[in-house]
């Protein structure tokens, strides 16, 4: 009853899971993954403990091919279940036992595994195979785009309700902590991919910096202003809406990015990166 991906970016050393499916908040049950080791993808009637069993396995050595038959040997319902995995140099395997409901299958790729059960057709995993091979950009994007071309090409065929997405790399929290990049879930919603997206872009501007170096304001002229301006209605600045960005400016900034969970984006020069500040003027246009 669900469709997922597992996968690994050799350029950026992240490893993940992509998922979506018409059962309530599918993020708690189908992705495991850690930074280094692989990630995993357990779902039909999911047997969760092959999430941190497979991780175990794949910290000893084991192939992600043999994993799986290390996970599934002893189970005496893996007829029913659903296993993806993908291991640390990005060898991808899949598992999908005989008595998965229609339509039910996987297909494997470089880096990656694409599998679901209870889909409109085949079409759904080849569709997702597809967009992850075609698209250009990081893991999130290729997730995203995953996820879109298995809804469109008809998903789950009992309709949707949840959404996840698991990323992880070394140090890849925001503070460096642990190794959790990005972990984004929608638990119910009717339309739980859109949703999904949403939830990612605040994440995004929260607790990530994977802007473009050379994407930055210089805090200088009317810019200054329309940040005063922002800064005055959110009651962080109380003098003049004028364009000189000084130290009293710069303290008022930097609360207002604290308070807004925002800190991941300070920075102590004259400029504002460039995603910040059209944020700033998105706020300032709806007023």
């Amino acid at each position: 009853m669900t469709f997922s991906i597992v996968a690994f970016d050799p350029k950026t050393n992240e490893w993940g899971v992509a998922v979506q499916s018409k059962f309530v908040a599918v993020g708690s049950i189908v992705p495991f993954a850690k930074a280094g080791i692989g990630a995993i993808a357990t779902q039909a009637y999911a047997n969760t403990s092959y999430g941190p069993n497979g991780l175990a396995l794949l910290e000893k050595g084991l192939t992600a091919e043999e994993t799986i038959q290390r996970l599934i040997k002893d189970d005496e319902k893996k007829e029913e279940r659903q296993v993806g995995i993908v291991d640390s140099f990005g060898n991808a395997a899949s598992f999908t036992g005989s008595e998965c409901f229609d339509w039910a299958g996987h297909i494997v790729g470089k880096n990656f595994s694409c599998q679901g059960n209870i889909l409109a057709s085949e079409e759904v995993v080849k569709a997702m195979a597809k967009a992850f091979e075609n698209t250009r950009g990081d893991l999130i994007k290729k997730f995203f785009a995953v996820l879109d071309a298995g809804q469109e090409a008809g998903g789950d065929r009992r309709g949707r309700e949840s959404a996840a997405i698991l990323i992880v790399k070394e140090k890849g929290a925001y503070d460096g902590g642990t190794d959790n990049y990005i972990n984004i879930r929608v638990d119910e919603h009717p339309t739980p991919i859109k949703e999904l997206k949403k939830v990612f872009e605040i994440y995004d501007m929260c607790l990530l910096l994977r802007d473009d170096p050379k994407d930055l304001v210089k805090l200088k002229g009317d810019k200054v202003k329309i940040v005063k301006e922002r800064l005055k209605l959110d009651g962080f600045y109380e003098g003049a809406i004028d364009d000189k960005y000084d130290d009293v400016t710069k303290k008022a900034l930097k609360d207002w990015l604290g308070t807004n969970n925002f800190e991941v984006r300070e920075r102590d020069d004259d400029f504002m990166w460039g995603s910040l500040y059209r944020y700033i003027l998105d706020l300032r246009k709806s007023g």
